[in-house]
């Protein structure tokens, strides 16, 4: 098969559409379920790229959650600990901990699972049961992945009453290295990003402070390969062998950092005693249990907590989250690690970064004022590396 009729493209109006490959041979993936559309598609095979490259780099299984061709966070297989289990709803899976695999899903689809309604999966790994029987409770549009278990094929073809979608890639699968796109008729021409991003990348410290730790050069690499697949201008938070905060496709530099660092606090928030041991009734969905909790937290839109409305939701009324109590708990919070697509042009993107626990900084430097951003990383201890290379995508 060397193309496949879509549906339509971006939206409805958009056909005919499909994906083929130019040279006439054959696709190097196969639609094993489903039905995938066009933007699935985008979203598969950038999602792919990122752990791809996780697993090249890190050795260790990696799985991603995409929404509209940016991740919502990408993650490694370490085991999680029993309260960021019961913060991303999979504190009930026995098994968990032997499926490394499954650890990085639990851990990429658990960060920001507002934003992961609804979206595209990609494992770097052969998916198993365990993997499988994660993702068939949450709400999702499709996986990807270098293949299926028979096991966990079955369960990921129940759902959507059998409409799901399954892509299995070719793992071996190199694309040419130049690519092109049409813009309103004109085809553009550039050669792949195909930058290599390791520690070496992470040498050239330019603040007093020089110590980076191996686990947050590890977070660091996250960082930085998940920003190699996000819409640029972005920025990243990452801490623990996952992304945490992801802020994309802002024109401002200083809005990616407050985007990216406002889902870490809430990420962290979730892992708070107040939040765990809210009194959620019992058959509550997952989904309206995340909007209550970011409403609980971030204290928008609906007050979940007010008389006619906390009755829907709780047992009983639970004790508000203050800002005072929350920022308290924040400041608890160190060795996060962050990452920038481009130079910081101002030292605020330290200040919001410092905000919340960032001990750890990879940018590319370069900017008139890097004297000023050097200098508030020393205010605060933080160790800053330079990689000299910038990371736009679009």
């Amino acid at each position: 098969m060397n193309e496949f009729e879509l549906k339509y493209g971006c939206n409805p109006n958009q056909k005919p559409a499909r994906i083929f490959m130019n040279d006439g041979s054959d696709l190097p993936l196969k639609i094993l379920n489903g039905r995938p559309g066009y933007i699935n598609f985008l979203d598969a095979l950038n999602s792919w790229q990122l752990v791809k490259e996780l697993k090249t780099i890190l050795g260790m299984p990696a799985a991603t959650s995409f929404k509209h061709v940016s991740p919502t966070s990408a993650a490694v297989g370490l085991p999680l600990s029993d309260k960021l289990k019961k913060a991303c709803f999979v504190d009930d899976v026995k098994d968990l901990d032997a499926s490394p695999l499954a650890c990085a899903y639990a851990r990429a689809r658990g960060t920001d699972r507002m934003s992961s309604f609804g979206d595209w999966i990609a494992l770097s790994d052969v998916c198993d049961a365990t993997t499988a029987k994660l993702i068939k409770r949450e709400v999702s549009d499709g996986i990807i992945a270098p293949g299926f278990t028979d096991e966990a094929l079955e369960l990921l073809k129940g759902k959507k009453g059998g409409a799901y979608p399954i892509v299995q890639i070719d793992p071996e699968y190199v694309p040419e290295v130049q690519e092109r796109k049409q813009v309103f008729g004109i085809t553009f021409e550039q050669g792949r990003n195909n930058f290599v991003i390791d520690e070496a990348l992470l040498k050239n410290v330019v603040t007093e402070n020089k110590e980076i730790p191996e686990s947050a050069v590890r977070d660091l690499i996250i960082a930085l390969i998940t920003l190699k697949y996000t819409q640029s201008n972005s920025v990243c938070y990452a801490v623990d062998g996952q992304a945490i905060g992801v802020g994309a496709g802002q024109q401002s530099r200083i809005h990616c950092t407050r985007l990216a660092g406002s889902k870490a606090d809430t990420w962290f928030l979730r892992q708070s005693d107040k939040v765990l041991n809210l009194p959620f009734k019992k058959k509550m969905g997952r989904p309206d249990r995340d909007n209550v909790i970011d409403s609980y937290i971030n204290q928008n839109e609906e007050d979940v907590l007010a008389d006619g409305n906390w009755q829907k939701y709780f047992t009983e009324r639970p004790e508000p989250f203050t800002k005072e109590e929350q920022r308290a708990y924040l400041d608890t919070i160190t060795g996060v690690s962050l990452g920038s697509d481009a130079f910081f042009p101002f030292g605020d993107n330290v200040e919001r970064a410092h905000a919340s626990g960032v001990s750890y900084i990879a940018e590319p430097g370069g900017s008139v004022r890097d004297d000023l951003v050097i200098e508030t990383c020393d205010r605060y201890g933080i160790a800053m590396a330079f990689t000299g290379m910038r990371l736009f995508h679009h």
